[in-house]
């Protein structure tokens, strides 16, 4: 019996990564799509890179990119997937202000175009596509669920709102199998480090190790859902195996402000982070967005939801992760 074959595409990045090892530990025959900027940033799946008995036999790389269709086309023709799972965009919001136009393709369009490939194949693809909470943007509603209505305010929660009902009307219209979260803040060891969550960690165990002395953020008071994405990319799997294509709210239902997961990662090396701290009004967002919370109930009933990682074992797994880069 063949292998199920699924296409990642953002094979390199945080959620991407976690999908291909997750689909390989699930024995599927893994592509994976990785850009030219990519070259030489390959660290989350080099792992998978070096190993002989996987790389080039269960797990495959394939040069593209979102905004070049005919590379888009030849890969899903050459693979003939199952599923795709479409971790790539421009993810950061700070970005968006500053390349509105590249965000804006590089999140919406490319979505529009992938669904065009797929919908013109014979064969039936069935296709995850994540939506972030930031489409929310200044919402009103104190919890957000599925059904509230999207109130971007920035281009990147614009293009997400985009692939958002791009997604919806693809599967309704031409009745495929589109589907896909709607992903509240989730970090792990592997974020990048132009995220808040990463940097704190960074900056943290640099002041530790005398590499800098104070560590310089916006907004502190902000309150944020955070949670492990490790364990996102899970439920990512489980809501593509569903018969019938739906989208799911994914957040963990508790907010934290960046100050406390600042004091919390001082704590956890014995320092007080109130020496160390400084506010750079310069790095406070252009645009406000509410705080931002989770309501989960769809995907507790449906996909027996159940994150096992508070904030405070998400912040044990970043640290000791980047603890060990000065005790290797």
């Amino acid at each position: 019996m063949s292998k199920k074959k699924a296409l990642v595409l953002g094979a390199t990045g945080q959620d991407g990564s976690y999908m291909i090892d997750l689909l390989l530990k699930k024995k599927y025959e893994v592509h994976g799509l990785y850009r030219k900027s990519s070259v030489g940033n390959t660290k989350n799946i080099d792992h998978l890179i070096n190993n002989n008995k996987v790389f080039n036999k269960n797990f495959f790389l394939h040069k593209g990119d979102l905004l070049d269709t005919v590379s888009l086309n030849n890969i899903i023709s050459e693979v003939n997937p199952k599923e795709i799972y479409n971790f790539a965009d421009q993810d950061h919001v700070g970005w968006s202000y500053e390349i509105p136009s590249y965000s804006f393709k590089a999140t919406a369009l490319s979505v529009i175009e992938i669904l065009e490939i797929i919908r013109k194949k014979k064969q039936k693809i069935k296709f995850f596509q994540p939506i972030s909470s930031n489409i929310f943007g200044v919402t009103s509603a104190k919890k957000q669920n599925e059904k509230t209505a999207p109130e971007p305010n920035s281009i990147y929660a614009l293009a997400k709102t985009t692939a958002f009902y791009a997604s919806k009307m693809y599967s309704k219209v031409y009745d495929l199998h589109i589907c896909g979260a709607i992903f509240f803040n989730h970090e792990s060891p592997k974020r990048h480090r132009d995220y808040v969550s990463k940097k704190i960690v960074q900056n943290v165990c640099e002041i530790l190790n005398g590499k800098r002395k104070f560590i310089y953020l916006g907004n502190i008071k902000s309150k944020i859902d955070w949670g492990y994405a490790k364990e996102y990319v899970e439920y990512s799997w489980k809501i593509m195996q569903r018969k019938k294509p739906d989208f799911y709210v994914i957040g963990t239902g508790k907010n934290n402000s960046v100050e406390y997961f600042v004091k919390k990662c001082f704590q956890y090396v014995g320092l007080n982070y109130k020496k160390y701290i400084k506010i750079d009004k310069k790095l406070f967002r252009p645009a406000k967005t509410r705080n931002l919370l989770a309501d989960t109930l769809k995907a507790k009933k449906d996909l027996k939801f159940n994150p096992k990682t508070n904030l405070d074992g998400l912040i044990k797994i970043m640290m000791d992760d980047e603890l060990k880069k000065y005790n290797g």
